[in-house]
């Protein structure tokens, strides 16, 4: 698998222009050759792969590394070690390198240290990257958002008014642990009373009180794909305005996830929700997107938005996930991660969406 994504990668960076790709981002380099340890860098060449770490990983990296050959470097400056790299000694050689994630003392190094070659910002060859989805890639997420389900069904148990937020999150991150879960897929949010109407409100020392929204965003990690689910629960019984601001996110989810289908654009998508939230009065109160790709990243595409041509292909993954947040009161967000199918979609989540009163 990692000699053909590498393969089609390669293909791209000619359609480009370029005679190769620095690929810096760790991510991006475990998606490529299998590598998941903390210090590599991965060459790819006209012809050929070449994959950098120092001392402490070379165990590590001749287990995993597959489709690129294996370089030791004596000293921690991985992109140092690339002024011996033969492929750099050709004159005017393009390579591209990820802008997103090559920061400028990077590039300024590069540039330094191998004057001969030319270096160009090529994001977007590595744009689309790992959207569309394999078996394999497929069983990993539906594996993440299982756990995710089970470990959020296990955190109701002990939702009290007197407890933390951030005891809430380190109990779900501990509870995803204890499932399978490699690591949380980004830092767990969890907002109650007020705080929930910070969309990404991570956990405080506040405690929960009754009467409290508290919204849940998190996700668990299995061989680098990720899972990203949201709930919102209320302590104790709901009142009038909770529930009516809760049913109207639950319907704009619902009707996202139903208008779901390859050919479709993101915003299409994004239209259904954001129509239904503004006709009932809270249009100015859902201020982000409706969605993401996820994959070996939390935030791939393709990107579900108001402003996204972005179009769906069958085995994207993405997220639906309106929601409606009032300052100083509270706030709602409902989330599913979703296969697009050619006619449809398949929910993976099963955790409950009709409104928990604990």
């Amino acid at each position: 698998m990692s000699v053909k994504r590498i393969a089609d990668l390669r293909k791209k960076i000619r359609a480009g222009n370029l005679d190769g790709m620095i690929i810096s981002h760790l991510d991006h380099v475990r998606y490529l050759c299998g590598y998941t340890g903390t210090n590599g860098l991965l060459v790819i060449g006209p012809r050929s792969a070449d994959f950098f770490t120092d001392f402490r990983y070379g165990d590590q990296a001749k287990k995993q590394v597959k489709g690129a050959s294996v370089h030791i470097a004596s000293k921690g400056d991985l992109i140092a070690v690339l002024k011996e790299y033969p492929g750099f000694n050709i004159n005017n050689m393009k390579y591209g390198f990820s802008e997103e994630y090559l920061n400028v003392a990077g590039h300024k190094k590069l540039q330094e240290i191998l004057p001969d070659a030319v270096f160009i910002g090529a994001d977007k060859v590595l744009s689309d990257m790992g959207w569309v989805k394999d078996t394999v890639e497929l069983s990993h997420i539906k594996k993440a958002v299982e756990i995710s389900d089970l470990a959020f069904e296990r955190i109701l148990q002990i939702i009290a008014p007197g407890v933390r937020e951030r005891e809430l999150a380190a109990e779900l991150e501990y509870q995803m642990m204890m499932l399978g879960s490699e690591k949380p897929a980004f830092e767990t949010i969890v907002a109650s009373g007020y705080r929930s109407a910070m969309p990404h409100g991570v956990a405080s020392d506040k405690k929960v009180k009754k009467g409290d929204f508290i919204t849940f965003d998190f996700g668990a990690t299995v061989n680098g794909y990720v899972s990203d689910m949201t709930r919102t629960v209320v302590v104790g019984k709901a009142t009038p305005r909770q529930k009516k601001i809760y049913d109207i996110v639950l319907r704009a989810q619902l009707a996202g996830i139903k208008k779901v289908r390859a050919g479709l654009t993101g915003k299409d998508v994004d239209a259904v929700c954001r129509k239904i939230i503004t006709r009932a009065g809270y249009g100015k109160n859902f201020g982000h997107g409706t969605g993401h790709g996820i994959g070996y990243f939390i935030h791939l595409g393709p990107r579900v938005s108001f402003q996204s041509e972005d179009k769906l292909k069958v085995n994207n993954v993405i997220t639906i996930e309106p929601g409606i947040y009032l300052s100083g009161w509270g706030g709602v967000r409902i989330e599913d991660d979703v296969v697009v199918t050619k006619k449809g979609c398949k929910v993976l989540n099963k955790a409950e969406k009709k409104l928990l009163e604990l």
